[in-house]
């Protein structure tokens, strides 16, 4: 028994986006039944209403389907009730108290920041940063010989860390710009200046290393200046302190700057309410779990409180501060490791406290929701282009139609092509990444993204914060590619499992040698390249014609001039400025006997495998072979 076509319901006035979810149909598919339908051809766009219920009834036919008249449904929207969540508004003046200052302590890599924190915390922070450099923001609480307390944040200074500086310059009072006077003002120097100007962060400049070789503080000064700040010395606004932080030499000076600036500000904050913070790093322990060191801006943060980052939301279970002491409270401007987070914020989002856990799942939810609509948005104006050039299309179908005079001619098709192609785009290098903390993640994947190269694909198929997972020993293998991990723990039963499948995963706790690495890896795969390497080079004295059986063959009298000529070389002959053949040899002689090659100031005729070759005196000769050499990548990826 034939079974019936389905059947939907339409409506005078229904747009042409409607029809098409009616039907069931993408819009391609309907302008191509319109093709056959009559008087179709205005209705060209997806919001224009069909007034012709001809129209529709026409197009539900031809696509097989039957049809009811319906009543139009009621467009009306509820409007969405927004439930984000947001800051509060500013507090009274009365609900202010002091609070310490928060002070980041900036600079260019090597210039001495994380020393500086040492002395003035009395630790060795810098012994525990593999290679002496700071792999992401440490945020830290200390007890100042003054008896303040001061927030302080080091911040790295390398290149690659662009975007964690910049978040360190935005949740700041006071920077500390630390510049070497033996090297002066450099490049990630200007880098950490602009970012504390844009935020409008007071900045106290120490000049370090006053005891090292080489030191000029007058000329650091001086580029200071070149770069923007105006020092008291030169009439200016900004502090700067000549110290060495290595010695301890005038840390007190450098303090007593900090407190100066921090009394002028008047740093106050409401201690009160729901807390309001900063995610500074986020990170995987593996005996705690998700672990967000935050930096509270107002409210007290106690135990207990729900908490919501970005699309992550957490109940917090216990607080530590940067010692791994328990914490029971957390005021402004304090520094706290919050653990209890279901999901992993990112560095740099804001936290807020919300009434229940219920709450969070539901101010998560609308954000992940709103998410998805920015993805489709973003989508929309390149679905709108493809809109228009169908309709480019169909259009000129159109009018082809009307010029037939036939309309309901069905027409051949061109054979639809495959929607995924076989892309082999060349050498492809597939990794997965994973790191100790988000910060130093997302610092890393900064640097992947400067790779541009054409000759070998650089695939980063997954990444996340954690250790390495057998799932990610399956997805490096399903690719044939490598686990790169950046200070974090390859489990024993994860590392025999890579061994099984053949996966390498290569260990980092420095990024330089990570890139390095991968920079290697890269020029493995990379195809060899012809490089040629010249021989020798004659000039031609005069052109003989020899007899072999019927015919005059060319042979061309020549001098080496330079280097040493080869019979199996591969030869170039170049009259005047061009090269008027390429090719090799079929003999070479010296008198009358055949040689293999010949010297520098000797004379030789040579014969080409090009018999209809002709030589002229004074054609130059370029004798030279073709080498095998392996490629090395171009990646620069800043440092």
């Amino acid at each position: 028994m034939k079974q019936k076509a389905p059947v939907i319901s339409v409506w005078k006035n229904m747009t042409v986006q409607e029809l098409a979810d009616a039907m069931g149909k993408d819009l391609d598919t309907l302008y191509e039944i319109f093709i056959y339908v009559e008087d179709s051809e205005e209705y060209d766009s997806p919001t224009v209403a069909i007034d012709n219920l001809k129209v529709i009834q026409d197009a539900v036919k031809k696509a097989g389907l039957r049809f009811k008249i319906d009543s139009a449904p009621d467009k009306k929207e509820k409007s969405r009730e927004v439930k984000d969540a947001f800051r509060r508004p500013p507090p009274l003046e009365s609900e202010l108290i002091r609070r310490p200052p928060v002070v980041t302590i900036m600079g260019h890599v090597d210039h001495g920041k994380t020393t500086l924190l040492d002395a003035l915390r009395h630790s060795a922070i810098v012994d525990t940063e593999f290679g002496g450099i700071t792999q992401h923001i440490g945020a830290f609480s200390v007890k100042l010989d003054s008896g303040e307390e001061v927030t302080f944040l080091d911040t790295p200074g390398h290149a690659a860390f662009r975007e964690m500086r910049a978040r360190g310059a935005s949740v700041t009072d006071v920077v500390v710009l630390v510049v070497a006077a033996d090297d002066g003002v450099m490049e990630q120097t200007k880098e950490s200046i602009q970012h504390a100007v844009e935020a409008n962060v007071t900045i106290v400049v120490a000049i370090n290393k006053i005891d090292a070789p080489g030191a000029d503080v007058v000329r650091t000064r001086e580029m200071l200046l070149q770069n923007g700040l105006q020092l008291e010395e030169d009439g200016g606004e900004i502090q700067a302190v000549a110290i060495s932080a290595l010695k301890g030499q005038n840390l007190n000076l450098l303090v007593e700057a900090i407190a100066t600036q921090a009394e002028l500000l008047n740093l106050r904050a409401d201690p009160r309410g729901l807390v309001e913070a900063v995610v500074v790093e986020s990170r995987i322990d593996p005996g705690r779990g998700k672990v967000a060191t935050c930096v509270i801006q107002r409210g007290t943060l106690r135990k207990g409180a729900v908490l919501v980052a970005g699309t992550a939301w957490c109940k917090v279970r216990n607080m530590f501060d940067d010692a791994g002491q328990p914490v029971k409270a957390a005021p402004p401007a304090t520094p706290i490791q919050v653990i209890g987070w279901r999901e992993l914020p990112s560095a740099g989002d804001t936290v807020l406290e919300v009434e229940s856990e219920r709450r969070a799942s539901e101010v998560v939810e609308w954000r992940m929701r709103e998410k998805v609509k920015e993805k489709q948005q973003e989508g929309q104006a390149a679905i709108q282009e493809k809109l228009n050039e169908h309709l480019k299309v169909y259009k000129t179908q159109l009018e082809e139609k009307r010029r037939l005079g036939i309309r309901y001619r069905r027409r051949q098709r061109e054979p639809r092509q495959k929607e995924n192609r076989d892309d082999d785009s060349g050498p492809q290098v597939s990794l997965v990444l994973k790191g100790d903390v988000d910060g130093t993640l997302e610092a890393i994947l900064n640097v992947l993204d400067t790779y541009h190269s054409q000759e070998c694909q650089l695939e980063v198929i997954s990444y996340g914060v954690g250790t390495v997972t057998p799932s990610d020993v399956t997805l490096a293998a399903a690719f044939n590619g490598f686990i790169y991990t950046f200070n974090t723990e390859v489990p024993a039963d994860v590392r025999k499992m890579a061994a099984e499948q053949g996966v390498t995963i290569k260990e980092n706790n420095v990024i330089y040698h990570l890139v390095e690495d991968l920079k290697n890896e890269i020029s493995k795969i990379l195809p060899c390249k012809d490089v040629e390497e010249i021989l020798g080079e004659a000039n031609v004295i005069e052109e003989f014609l020899i007899t072999e059986g019927k015919k005059k063959v060319p042979v061309a009298g020549c001098r080496c001039v330079k280097g040493v000529l080869k019979k199996d070389a591969l030869y170039r002959v170049i009259r005047g400025q061009d090269v008027i053949h390429e090719g090799m040899l079929t003999s070479m002689r010296h008198v009358k006997s055949e040689v293999a090659s010949i010297g520098k100031s000797k004379e030789c005729g040579l014969k080409f495998a090009d018999e209809s070759l002709h030589f002229a005196p004074g054609d130059t000769l370029i004798c030279y072979k073709v080498n095998q050499v392996q490629q090395v990548t171009d990646w620069d990826p800043g440092f």
